[in-house]
């Protein structure tokens, strides 16, 4: 897919950890009505008309002239993470689409994901004196915009450079995907072989596709890390890390091998009536009667919406719920002090009570 490569600059980076979201003035951004348009009833106020200092107008000038040489439509993303958490604040209504500068950095500042790989690239790694979390140098990523059927989307596992699974991205019913099942897995095999096999730096690693109508050419969505983060959709971890798979005869599995029999008899006697079996990794699809066909009523990233207490109290059960929910009363009426910004939460203020 068509895409570009911006290197950011560190204030960017101080903008993106910065707290809360304010979009600097672009005089040709039509953000909102002109002024022609406002009623009576109208409030204006003195911060309406203040402009707001651009302190990156490079990088606001190189995005700018990228997005119309990309056809003035663009999907944003940083080195691993595109904040598809934060659609929900989009103009687009829960799209990625961005038409403008201010359009891309609602969309980052506005997202966990983009946090994450911010402050915590690292997590879940192996400690490395080679590779520290200053030293990276963040870009942003500029893809194309076009629209997807989300029902073409797939997810591609890869263990030891070798597909061992492969399934659906959007966790729906389709099913027109069944009677193609084999010509999608050729299709993304042959890819794979292609383009990732030998490039590819890492042995272990996802990586997403999108296999369009007439289903004959791969196009490569993401690449994912192979990590808990990422999620294994229809897969478990557990079962992509003990999945069994053939191995090869001699060195690194460069090609996947035939499946030998193991009954000495058979191979002794009938050598010449012994069909090769080819190994092929599954590829999964939510059938109409699966429960995950129809648990998925809750909107996508929706607990990103929601406030972080909010969220872990709800991972804790009834219990932490309803303790939440006490909690929250109590501080409503007063009887609990709210914590001040800046405060230790761990600190017992003076004269205050003790466990």
């Amino acid at each position: 897919m068509k895409s570009r490569i911006i290197p950011l600059p560190s204030s960017f980076l101080s903008y993106l950890r910065e707290d809360g979201i304010i979009l600097p003035s672009d005089p040709s951004e039509n953000t909102f009505p002109p002024p022609e348009t406002y009623t009576d009833t109208s409030i204006s106020t003195d911060w309406d008309d203040t402009p707001i200092p651009n302190p990156f107008p490079d990088l606001h000038n190189q995005i700018k002239s990228t997005i119309l040489e990309l056809g003035g439509l663009v999907a944003p993303k940083l080195n691993w993470s595109s904040p598809k958490d934060a659609t929900w604040i989009s103009m687009k209504k829960n799209s990625m689409e961005c038409a403008t500068p201010n359009d891309i950095y609602l969309l980052l500042k506005s997202s966990d994901f983009v946090t994450h790989d911010l402050e915590h690239a690292f997590d879940d790694t192996e400690d490395s004196e080679s590779v520290r979390q200053e030293d990276i140098k963040y870009v942003l990523v500029l893809r194309k915009w076009f629209k997807v059927n989300p029902s073409c989307e797939f997810r591609c596992f890869v263990r030891d450079r070798r597909v061992i699974g492969i399934c659906q991205r959007d966790l729906n019913h389709f099913a027109f995907l069944f009677p193609l099942k084999d010509q999608l897995r050729n299709e993304i095999l042959d890819y794979f072989e292609k383009v990732l096999k030998n490039t590819f730096p890492e042995p272990d690693f996802t990586f997403d596709v999108y296999i369009p109508e007439p289903y004959d050419k791969v196009r490569l969505v993401d690449i994912n890390p192979w990590a808990p983060r990422t999620d294994p959709l229809l897969f478990s971890w557990l079962e992509l890390l003990t999945l069994k798979t053939p191995q090869p005869l001699l060195g690194t599995p460069d090609t996947v091998p035939p499946l030998i029999p193991t009954d000495s008899e058979a191979s002794t006697d009938n050598e010449e009536d012994i069909e090769e079996m080819e190994w092929e990794p599954e590829l999964r699809l939510i059938r109409k009667d699966d429960p995950e066909a129809y648990s998925f009523a809750t909107p996508q990233y929706s607990a990103h919406k929601l406030p972080k207490d909010v969220v872990d109290a709800s991972l804790g059960g009834e219990s932490s719920m309803r303790d939440f929910a006490e909690d929250w009363k109590k501080m409503m009426e007063g009887g609990v002090e709210m914590q001040r910004p800046g405060e230790d939460s761990d600190s017992d203020s003076e004269g205050g009570n003790t466990a």
